[in-house]
């Protein structure tokens, strides 16, 4: 297995377990999971000027432009270059995913649909939600491709985390030496395959 840091992005629509997915990954594989969501919240809590600006798009349910959440997530980034990490909801678009190769190669890309029910949240409207897939399934499209013609981009899909799981575990552990190994056979049962 490679030494080298791993840069790797998961993308997937709202819902459909990303963070789920990034945590457990994190957690075994020892990469720094990075959230765009995150980070947006951070910067509205400290008030900084992306912040301010984020804030006024959200509060008309807008989505945050390109240019300022590129802006605020390269920046983080720059602040991680000594470590391996895992993206999660950045890049979402092709301008977004442009501005990422350029200061950085990503060695991996996991595309998320396990199709678990949505959990709703204080903000989430059935509205809402719909227009969220809409947008998300319009603009993914060309990241997903640009992602797949680079041949980094994995696809798994099923119904639960658990199920894709192994999968998910088994391809990770090709790239880099798992910090908690675990026992995949273990987070499904066999009947459920």
């Amino acid at each position: 297995m490679a030494s080298k840091l791993l840069r790797a992005v998961i993308l997937g629509p709202p819902g459909s377990g990303k963070g789920t997915v990034c945590h457990r990954i994190a957690k075994n594989f020892g990469l720094q999971h990075l959230s765009s969501g995150d980070f947006l919240r951070q910067n509205i809590r400290s008030n900084t000027e992306a912040g301010v600006l984020a804030k006024q798009y959200m509060q008309q349910g807008l989505p945050v432009p390109d240019d300022l959440i590129t802006r605020v997530m390269l920046s983080e980034l720059e602040k991680k270059t000594t470590h391996s990490w895992l993206l999660d909801g950045f890049p979402r678009t092709v301008v977004q995913a442009e501005a990422l190769d350029k200061i950085c190669d990503l060695d991996l890309g996991i595309d998320d649909v396990t199709g678990e029910p949505l959990v709703q949240q204080e903000d989430d409207k059935p509205d809402a939600v719909v227009a969220r897939l809409r947008q998300y399934k319009d603009v993914a499209k060309p990241v997903i491709e640009r992602y797949k013609g680079k041949g980094i981009l994995h696809t798994f899909s099923g119904t639960e985390t658990n199920k894709i799981w192994p999968y998910i575990y088994t391809l990770m552990s090709t790239r880099v030496t798992p910090v908690h190994p675990e026992d995949t056979s273990q987070a499904f049962r066999p009947e459920e395959q």
